[in-house]
């Protein structure tokens, strides 16, 4: 086995991606305090073809030297915008027809692994503050709600870390049904 030079990855320009056949996701990003964060989750969702992301609040935008950082250079390929009120975000979002999903711990959410995620529809998933993650309005206005399971004794992993998880869950399950 040969570990792969950065030429040999086949990497698409950032013209090709923008022209590429997107996953039919849209990120929701509410509150996120760290830049950093931001600048992970833009290159997970650079990864995984995502449509847009959605930043949300306080969550900082582009160009930030914190989310450039960690992005390296994803901002530049991938789709987003700004909206200071993300309850305004999803109640445009439900008027496309977006099927709203909230990743969060909930009395009556869906393990991540028992979603039935479906390629004919479309999703908006949110991820919420470091501290306080997706808010109960916010909940009370998703059609679903996937957790991530979880064993040790904090249940809490990074916001950049769960949005790996998940997206690449659902980008396995809409390209494979």
């Amino acid at each position: 086995m040969k570990k792969l030079k950065n030429s040999e990855l086949n990497r698409i320009s950032s013209e090709e991606f923008k022209s590429s056949t997107k996953t039919p996701i849209k990120v929701l990003l509410d509150n996120i305090r760290s830049a950093h964060n931001v600048g992970s989750i833009f290159r997970t969702c650079d990864a995984f073809l995502i449509d847009e992301i959605i930043l949300c609040g306080i969550t900082a935008t582009p160009p930030n030297n914190e989310i450039r950082k960690t992005a390296l250079g994803s901002t530049e390929s991938m789709n987003w915008s700004y909206v200071e009120n993300i309850e305004n975000a999803i109640i445009k979002l439900k008027k496309e027809k977006y099927h709203i999903v909230s990743v969060e711990q909930a009395d009556k959410s869906t393990m991540i692994e028992n979603f039935k995620a479906d390629s004919s529809k479309k999703y908006a998933v949110i991820f919420g503050n470091e501290i306080k993650g997706v808010s109960q309005n916010i909940v009370d206005l998703s059609d679903d709600v996937v957790e991530i399971p979880q064993y040790g004794t904090k249940h809490s992993l990074n916001v950049s870390v769960s949005s790996g998880i998940v997206l690449w869950d659902f980008f396995l399950k809409i390209n494979t049904t």
